[in-house]
């Protein structure tokens, strides 16, 4: 299939085409776009996701320079999009009955070198554990990024740090989530006390035992956010167990 090269300009006309200033409004609150929050200087079209995902199917095929041109840009949605498409390509890859490992290898090495531009963390959860997650499965000498990651000052490297492991837990293997969330377990931002305490819950789901040994280690001084999302399965009077201590 033939790309045209102005598929950002397309796309991006087909986004405005939906845009409603009045759900815009709503989400720059909602997403901490105010000086000082977490998504300072964000811009918001008002377009729901399944409408960007829809497009995003529609141009599967774009060109990884026109994807760099849609992350390049300040409004949400552009960058949600570009991604939306960086994932179904990079699902293609390995869902396809014959397997593509250069191409995984060309998205891997895109989405890592423009992760400045996953910038929110809607953007971090929708695209970190199965792009990331999955390559650095599968290349583990890749994991070693990871743990970069979660020691760095970038509150969104944290979270992909932590998100792309959500890729291992579903293969139940919960190494190195747990040694991340070790890392993590007393971060400042809310942000990762919840994706921290995600993470701790997926484990749980599968391995209850992986989950509340290290719970039983880290409990009294971690997030109380992060300890609700974790226990959020658990039957109550164990919630209780942990809560009350």
């Amino acid at each position: 299939m033939t790309v045209s090269p102005m598929s950002a300009t397309k796309i991006k006309r087909e986004l405005k085409q939906l845009a409603n200033s009045e759900k815009g409004a709503f989400m720059q609150g909602f997403f901490k776009t105010h000086k000082g929050g977490y998504g300072e200087g964000d811009k918001f079209l008002g377009i729901t996701v399944p409408a960007q995902r829809a497009i995003a199917k529609k141009y599967t095929h774009t060109s990884l320079a026109d994807i760099a041109k849609l992350l390049d840009s300040n409004w949400h949605e552009h960058r949600l999009t570009a991604l939306a498409i960086l994932v179904y390509q990079y699902s293609a890859t390995y869902t396809k009955k014959e397997k593509d490992t250069k191409k995984q290898r060309e998205i891997y090495t895109f989405y890592i070198a423009h992760r400045s531009r996953v910038n929110n963390w809607d953007l971090v959860d929708m695209s970190a554990y199965q792009i990331a997650g999955h390559y650095m499965y599968t290349h583990p000498t890749e994991k070693k990024k990871l743990y970069t990651y979660a020691k760095s000052k970038n509150l969104w490297d944290r979270r992909i740090a932590m998100v792309a492991c959500y890729y291992f837990i579903k293969q139940e293997e919960y190494d190195d989530a747990l040694a991340i969330a070790k890392i993590l377990v007393h971060d400042s931002e809310d942000l990762m006390h919840k994706a921290v305490g995600w993470m701790l819950r997926e484990i749980g789901k599968r391995d209850k035992r992986a989950e509340t040994m290290f719970l039983d280690t880290h409990y009294k001084t971690m997030p109380r956010t992060m300890l609700r999302y974790a226990i959020e399965k658990f039957p109550q009077h164990e919630r209780e167990y942990y809560m009350k201590k």
